[in-house]
């Protein structure tokens, strides 16, 4: 389960930081974020979000579709995601995803599972990065084009592992406890200075990593009792 995930509005528009949509761009499922879960979620819930917003999304598409303007797609908009996977196929000598993947299984476990710390937090970052220098040397042993899950699972490891240095990077930097995110070495809540989201963009330089505030409508943050 994610809590986290594109942003997007009710419709499963995708927003930018401004909460402006973005045309013709959607998302819905489990890639997507409308921040109605808040700081935690019930497990089912992932399934009538998925229902309930994705039938929304398809709906305002529907009804938005005629009065998007076309625009001319980048010339061979292909060519990254084929280089990719060539690039893949053509090595022969690179490491298998299993292994890189089994390692990535247990430093998010060892460093950003349940009860988190920033020693912990600090190790997880740079094991991860680490790793994600070895997923570019990946080879695999089938170099079929038909249902290949060897390359659909050397596809999948590249991607987890750069949303694996998102989630670890932003709970560091959360120096607070709130909802599932729990850090042992703050161990309370700070609405004065964390109640706002977290927005993380991969940039040619890194990970960018900025804030806005929470939009509070009917039921405004209270302690946890019991």
């Amino acid at each position: 389960y994610m809590m986290g995930g594109i942003a997007v509005n009710i419709d499963g528009n995708v927003i930018d930081v401004k909460n402006n949509p973005v045309p013709g761009l959607y998302a819905a499922g489990e890639c997507s974020c409308i921040s109605l879960h808040g700081a935690n979620r019930l497990g089912c819930n992932s399934l009538l979000d998925l229902v309930v917003f994705g039938r929304r999304a398809g709906l305002h598409i529907m009804e938005n579709l005629n009065r998007l303007s076309w625009m001319e797609p980048p010339p061979a908009p292909e060519r990254e995601t084929v280089d990719r996977i060539r690039q893949i196929k053509e090595n022969r000598t690179g490491e298998k995803s299993a292994g890189i993947r089994q390692s990535l299984q247990e430093v998010m476990m060892a460093g950003c599972s349940v009860f988190r710390h920033e020693q912990g937090l600090k190790k997880a970052l740079g094991a991860v990065r680490e790793l994600e220098q070895r997923a570019r040397n990946i080879s695999i042993d089938n170099l079929g084009n038909r249902f290949n899950t060897d390359l659909i699972d050397a596809l999948e490891l590249q991607n987890m592992l750069p949303l694996a240095e998102a989630i670890v990077a932003s709970a560091l930097n959360r120096t607070e406890s709130r909802g599932a995110h729990s850090r042992e070495d703050y161990p309370d809540r700070d609405d004065e200075h964390w109640l706002k989201h977290t927005l993380v963009q991969r940039t040619d330089s890194g990970l960018s990593i900025t804030y806005k505030p929470v939009t509070i409508t009917l039921f405004p943050p209270k302690p946890r009792a019991y």
